[in-house]
């Protein structure tokens, strides 16, 4: 998953990171380490913290409007870019306002392609079990376990936007 983030945020920070003066080229990749490390960070306090059902309304897209906006406006995404910004600011000297601009710029488009390869069933580069089995310190492969809760099927199932007695049949819960 890890390997899976870090290359989505290469993808969308050519512009505000790599094509940016007011960070040195020496310091580029650092900076997208600092970005993933503030997106895990974020994700991994909301698994541990027992918000589950906030992460999987995310990654599932419908806990944010469409749109970049929508998704800054989510209480998680914010979280995240708090973090993001101060880590940018503390570890490279840089102005609020600058580390403002490059998480506004990458964050979003990174998030929103992580959320689409997560909640399309056949995409399996990403997957739930796969991304609550590492943000809660579990497994990491992407296949279900013989016993326990496949949250793929979980969130498949709220692509809709609930969760219903239909939903629940298809995943052999009742």
């Amino acid at each position: 998953m890890l390997e899976q983030l870090m290359g989505l945020i290469q993808d969308h920070s050519q512009d505000a990171i790599v094509n940016n003066p007011a960070i040195p080229n020496q310091h580029n990749s650092d900076v997208m380490q600092t970005l993933m490390g503030s997106i895990m960070g974020g994700m991994q306090q909301e698994a541990q913290s027992g918000n589950i059902s906030g992460l999987m309304g995310l990654l599932s897209g419908k806990a944010a409007q469409p749109g970049s906006s929508g998704l800054m406006n989510n209480p998680i995404v914010a979280g995240i870019a708090r973090n993001a910004i101060q880590s940018i600011m503390e570890k490279f000297g840089m102005s609020n306002s600058t580390a403002s601009s490059i998480v506004a710029s990458v964050l979003p488009s990174v998030l929103s392609s992580f959320i689409n390869k997560t909640s399309n069933p056949t995409d399996n580069s990403l997957d739930f079990n796969s991304i609550l089995g590492s943000l809660l310190g579990g497994t990491t492969t992407g296949s279900p376990q013989s016993s326990g809760f496949d949250f793929n099927q979980l969130g498949y199932a709220l692509a809709d936007g609930k969760l219903d007695m239909s939903d629940l049949m298809r995943m052999g819960v009742v």
